[in-house]
């Protein structure tokens, strides 16, 4: 299998390759490369279904292709984060594929897509709004990783408390930039990303009060462990109104994945020691206010990593540019066939496994 995934990169490397040729100056003039309009391009978007955009641009070509060169990232980390017994170096791929995946959706929004002469149309993958939200929940999934080896290391409960709390507010800010979006392509989307949201809020408060217990401070981590009941309820909740809503893509389960159910075992677990030790050694009154979580995390925050595009290939010189005549060959539209509908590759919805540390969409 990574025989094929590295074919698979390889083709979009020279895809790349070629497409560039027709964007990039090859006769080291200023000029707009007199190939670049040439042709009309059509893709399909994430959110719209069927209804293909086009534009009449090489770079529109080209930064669809890295468009889905990105999403192929995000389904290979999914694969990975799928499998029953996932090792160290497959979690280390699930984490760097997440981070790649957020670098080309930043490097297009940044550098290739403003230079589109036609902008992308509301609720279009190269739309901003769309690929900022890319960029923030691939960087909060590669953070699942981080969190689940946190915690299957033990590590201090501070510091999971914070890349918890740094999660779910990723995941809010992603839940935001969708939400001038029409509903009927953004609604499901946005439930994922509630429902996530609550549920490192729920691991947030959690750990939170792990922290406290620890630093003698009984009441107020009873009441942290009530807001984390709280937290996973609504996450609860939210799971079966995001598998009830219809929209694009495919339907993950994560209420019926073992690291959900565990967090509900730990809250529970958990809160009931903190009433068992505040009853017998600390009698500190429990706060009515939740408290208020102000936690950074100094390690373990995930980063895009940068992308570029592939160089020219070194056939590329302005002696071949200057063969190319776009006066001759023109084509007869009359004569061209007529084009076929392209029918949605269905995706299959996610499986829960044993126990796989986190759930990708």
């Amino acid at each position: 299998q990574q025989h094929n995934d590295a074919g698979f990169m390889f083709k979009f490397c020279v895809s790349f390759t070629v497409r560039h040729s027709f964007i990039s100056s090859l006769d080291g003039t200023t000029q707009e490369n007199k190939m670049r309009f040439i042709q009309n391009f059509k893709w399909t978007d994430t959110l719209q279904g069927n209804v293909p955009s086009a534009q009449q641009d090489a770079l529109f070509e080209l930064a669809s292709m890295a468009f889905n060169v990105a999403l192929w990232n995000t389904k290979f980390a999914s694969r990975l984060a799928g499998k029953e017994n996932i090792t160290e170096a497959e979690a280390k791929d699930v984490h760097r594929s997440l981070k790649v995946a957020a670098g080309i959706f930043k490097a297009l929004k940044e550098v290739h897509v403003p230079r589109l002469i036609t902008p992308a149309e509301k609720g279009r993958d190269l739309e901003p709004r769309v690929m900022d939200a890319y960029i923030i929940q691939c960087q909060a999934e590669a953070q699942e990783v981080t969190i689940a080896r946190a915690i299957e290391l033990k590590h201090n409960a501070s510091l999971i408390a914070a890349l918890a709390f740094e999660t779910a507010n990723f995941y809010l800010r992603a839940d935001h930039t969708l939400n001038t979006l029409e509903p009927e392509c953004s609604s499901k989307w946005r439930k994922y990303l509630q429902l996530k949201q609550h549920f490192y809020m729920a691991y947030a408060y959690c750990y939170h009060g792990q922290t406290l217990l620890s630093s003698d401070k009984c009441g107020e981590a009873i009441r942290s462990l009530q807001e984390a009941e709280k937290c996973y309820s609504r996450a609860e909740a939210l799971c079966k109104d995001y598998r009830q809503t219809k929209g694009p893509g495919s339907t993950a389960k994560p209420s019926e994945q073992l690291f959900f159910l565990k967090l509900g075992g730990l809250i529970k677990n958990t809160l009931e020691k903190c009433q068992r030790e505040n009853g017998f050694i600390y009698f500190h009154k429990v706060p009515a206010e939740a408290p208020q979580l102000e936690l950074k995390a100094s390690y373990g925050l995930a980063e895009p990593v940068p992308f570029e595009l592939p160089p020219l290939s070194q056939q590329c010189t302005a002696e071949v540019y200057a063969t190319f005549d776009l006066t001759k060959g023109a084509r007869n539209d009359k004569a061209k066939p007529k084009e076929e509908e392209v029918k949605p590759v269905k995706e299959p919805d996610l499986k829960p496994q044993q126990d796989t540390g986190c759930i990708l969409s």
